[in-house]
């Protein structure tokens, strides 16, 4: 399924299982079995009902804290003069737990993506841009895998944002997986790099969550701007 079609109406309510450990803090943490780590990795991609979480019916939808919308970078479009920034489209919102698995569900996973795709997933009215007032004055952590390693990573850290599990969620703007010829990256933005202590936590959590153990750092999006690939990360965790 080409990825643009995912914008069309998802499938029907009984299709879609639930985020694992819904509620405050639940996912993520302590309360994640050890059948769920399983079943999660031998369902990798289209997890079944009733094995990311216990206690949730499809019979009625289970809103999110906020709206988040999918956005997806053409490397078609990239090819062409235009403007950066002008190409990237959005996908789909979603506002409830069913939404967000019908949508994930019918993407391509970063495994499958083409060589200079970026698949986003921000906070909704958050465009996936330095320009955003919204991302601004932030910046974004950067975990780096070889090609094909970063499926996981990547569901784990939708689940990490949507299920509000960061102690400084307010700070998340989103999240993108940008696919490579050697490599896939996935960043994770925030709004107020000046803040340390919030993105050092931020950070933390976040290689906790994807159980990513490598060091990662931070970099200012006005150092990215003002330097490009000279910028220096301000942060590492």
């Amino acid at each position: 399924m080409l990825i643009g079609e995912a914008a069309r109406s998802p499938p029907a309510h009984e299709d879609r299982p639930p985020i694992a450990g819904y509620g405050p803090r639940r996912f993520l943490h302590g309360d994640r079995s050890e059948r769920a780590e399983r079943e999660m990795a031998r369902h990798q991609g289209n997890p079944p009902k009733r094995v990311l979480s216990e206690g949730l019916t499809a019979s009625r939808p289970h809103p999110l804290e906020r709206s988040w919308t999918f956005w997806f970078d053409s490397p078609t479009a990239k090819s062409s003069q235009a403007a950066w920034g002008s190409l990237i489209r959005p996908i789909y919102t979603f506002a409830t737990i069913e939404e967000f698995w019908s949508v994930y569900n019918n993407l391509h996973r970063p495994s499958t993506l083409v060589v200079g795709a970026d698949l986003h997933c921000f906070k909704n009215k958050v465009e996936p841009k330095w320009e955003d007032p919204v991302c601004a004055d932030g910046g974004k952590w950067t975990v780096t895998f070889s090609r094909g390693n970063s499926d996981t990573s990547w569901l784990y850290t939708l689940l990490a944002m949507v299920g509000e599990q960061f102690n400084h969620g307010e700070e998340i703007c989103g999240a993108v997986v940008s696919v490579r010829a050697k490599q896939e990256k996935i960043a994770l933005w925030t709004r107020n790099a000046s803040d340390e202590a919030a993105q050092m936590s931020i950070g933390r959590q976040w290689k906790e969550f994807i159980d990513y153990s490598q060091s990662t750092g931070f970099m200012f999006h006005e150092d990215a701007k003002k330097f490009d690939r000279a910028a220096k990360d301000r942060y590492t965790v």
